[in-house]
């Protein structure tokens, strides 16, 4: 059994919390800038001063509607300033703030509100209002919860007015009460395989873990005019990581809503570190390449690209790039590679990503760009990262080192077992569950990896995941997965085989990128539909999955597939808020079509022997 641990750096006062630093901040930096929202065209700074001011009024707000220390506040938006100003004010009131992602249907807002018990809700808009509405009607509704407050309808104002008499020495003794053992959230899991369970994170959970991660990484976090732009979605757990970390070390962020947004806000805002999932990096590559167009254009991009990658690759290599190779670096900068910077602000050095596997290839093409991508590893239940890469440090395909305060062990069977300061202290009113979690203040995480000789962490696969073909061979279906993603006509990828003679995967395409790459191929337009017919089309998914084939051994190889004319969203239920597939209700669903894709093969083989 491999086993590594990352001693700690920093002891915190147990009497600490996250509401201590906003207001340590607002003390010592009144006017240091902690927030930047977007109004019009513009980036409009606000101070510490302004930020504990208004948190403090909503904070009132709460407490004079009836929120009792303890009390679970639902917050459903999209991303933006006010997520951050509610989640502060709920816990500014003592109470515990339960995230709904604004996708959710109200059949799920009703289990998230009803299992947490939350007392009110504070929504983006009218339209998420009628959500939690309908979701009072379902079952057995949500019946603790009073007030539904609407940002974009003066919600956040009529706190502010309702609280103006909740003197300031009500909210100093509910945040005094507060210290690292305290219950700071409750974030529902994505529900891949049922109901999802509610991750009981603490104070401390946050402040331990972001304290440690600002040391470790503070060449990313610290130097002056370091500051950051936030796309994820807030009831995520890394947006929430994300969103403590710059507030503990004091640094301006933005909120953009939507990762199509946050590509024309990138180049305004103009952050120097960005932490996202390796989705985007891969759609940012596939757009950039889509505009090169095919010809001239898309020759020099490829080589660009290339050169990159062999550029990044060398800077591992004891001697370090040629001067050969340099030379080359230099023209696809000034062609390429510099546009690409420009694209994300011109400043960013360093992005933090995590949530899936990014791969080797553009971890090399971004630190090729200029753009130095750390991966990580982490999960709901460790608060996000538990592991990362660090600039002095990079293994690029591994996920790096445990953070400080994290230990790591690899099980016989190849699973991944944590323990440390980031690690949830249950789930949410299921015994059971969190015992089978927790054992020895281990947290099975489900995933399975490896470890090398100096502790860095390579993910392999999910456990549950595991296919077993009609052969017996174990195959994880994630790597495979993975590469056939990377490709720019691909939105999903569902990897299949589990007692089948072979593997065969399901594709799904990409609507948005589909019509620009048929015109950079000369092909004329089709529909999602005729293109999961088209022999062009699927020469060229070949392809992607050749690439990944190459990645395995021969009898995990995907020997076909084939191409559904849907794709997995989120609106459809197949992917969760987080766009994880739902793999068990793709295979419900799509059996009939699963089964069929094997039994054409078998009767396409007995045709050949024949």
């Amino acid at each position: 059994m491999d086993e590594f641990t990352t001693p700690r750096r920093i002891d915190v006062d147990p009497a600490r919390s996250i509401t201590d630093y906003l207001v340590d901040q607002a003390r010592e930096h009144p006017d240091r800038v902690l927030y930047e929202e977007k109004v019009g065209d513009t980036w409009v700074p606000h101070s510490a001063a302004w930020t504990l001011q208004r948190v403090t009024a909503i904070a009132k707000g709460l407490v004079a509607a009836g929120v009792r220390p303890g009390d679970r506040v639902a917050i459903m938006s999209r991303t933006r300033l006010e997520w951050t100003l509610v989640d502060l004010a709920a816990w500014y009131a003592a109470a515990v703030p339960v995230p709904v992602y604004e996708t959710s249907s109200a059949d799920q807002a009703q289990w998230i509100l009803s299992d947490s018990d939350c007392a009110v809700a504070v929504v983006e808009n009218s339209t998420l209002a009628a959500v939690i509405e309908t979701a009072r009607t379902i079952d057995d509704g949500v019946p603790r919860l009073g007030e539904v407050w609407s940002i974009d309808d003066g919600g956040l104002e009529t706190l502010e007015a309702l609280g103006a008499d909740v003197p300031d020495s009500e909210i100093e003794s509910r945040q005094a009460e507060l210290g690292l053992a305290s219950l700071a959230t409750i974030i529902y899991t994505s529900g891949t395989t049922g109901r999802p369970k509610g991750v009981e994170l603490t104070h401390g959970n946050f402040v331990e873990l972001c304290l440690e991660a600002l040391e470790r990484l503070s060449v990313v976090f610290r130097p002056a005019g370091a500051r950051s732009l936030l796309f994820l979605p807030l009831a995520h757990v890394f947006a929430r990581f994300v969103e403590v970390v710059v507030l503990l070390g004091g640094k301006p962020l933005g909120h953009t809503p939507d990762v199509k947004q946050a590509v024309a806000d990138l180049g305004t805002f103009r952050p120097t570190f960005i932490l996202s999932v390796p989705r985007v990096w891969e759609k940012v590559y596939n757009s950039v390449e889509q505009k090169a167009g095919g010809g001239l254009k898309g020759k020099i991009f490829r080589w660009s690209a290339a050169t990159s990658i062999a550029y990044s690759r060398a800077l591992d290599t004891p001697s370090g790039p040629s001067p050969v190779l340099r030379a080359r670096h230099r023209v696809a900068d000034k062609l390429v590679l510099g546009k690409i910077r420009a694209a994300l602000g011109g400043q960013a050095q360093y992005a933090v990503s995590g949530g899936a596997p990014l791969g080797e290839r553009l971890g090399h093409f971004y630190r090729g760009v200029g753009l130095v991508v750390l991966e990580g590893y982490g999960l709901t239940e460790t608060t996000a990262p538990t592991h990362v890469n660090v600039p002095d440090k990079i293994k690029i395909g591994t996920v790096g080192l445990p953070l400080p305060g994290t230990s790591v062990r690899i099980a016989e069977d190849g699973e991944i077992l944590v323990k440390g300061i980031q690690v949830f202290r249950g789930y949410h009113d299921n015994p059971d569950a969190t015992a089978e979690a927790l054992q020895d203040g281990w947290f099975s995480t489900g995933d399975l990896g490896s470890m090398d000789a100096d502790g860095y962490l390579r993910i392999t696969g999910r456990k549950k995941e595991i296919i077993v073909t009609a052969g017996g061979k174990n195959v994880a279906p994630a790597p495979l997965e993975d590469h056939i993603r990377a490709h720019p006509l691909v939105s999903q990828c569902v990897v299949v085989g589990d007692q089948r003679p072979f593997v065969g995967a399901l594709i799904t395409l990409d609507a948005e990128m589909l019509p620009g790459w048929l015109q950079t191929h000369d092909r004329e337009a089709l529909s999602v539909e005729q293109a999961a017919a088209d022999p062009f089309v699927r020469q060229h998914l070949q392809l992607a999955v050749d690439r990944a084939n190459a990645k395995v051994s021969q009898a995990e190889q995907i020997r076909d597939f084939t191409v559904l004319d849907v794709d997995f969203t989120v609106e459809n239920d197949y992917l969760t808020p987080s766009m994880k597939v739902k793999r068990n209700l793709v295979l419900t669903d799509f059996a009939g079509t699963i089964d069929d894709f094997y039994a054409t093969a078998a009767a396409t083989r007995a045709h050949r022997s024949s």
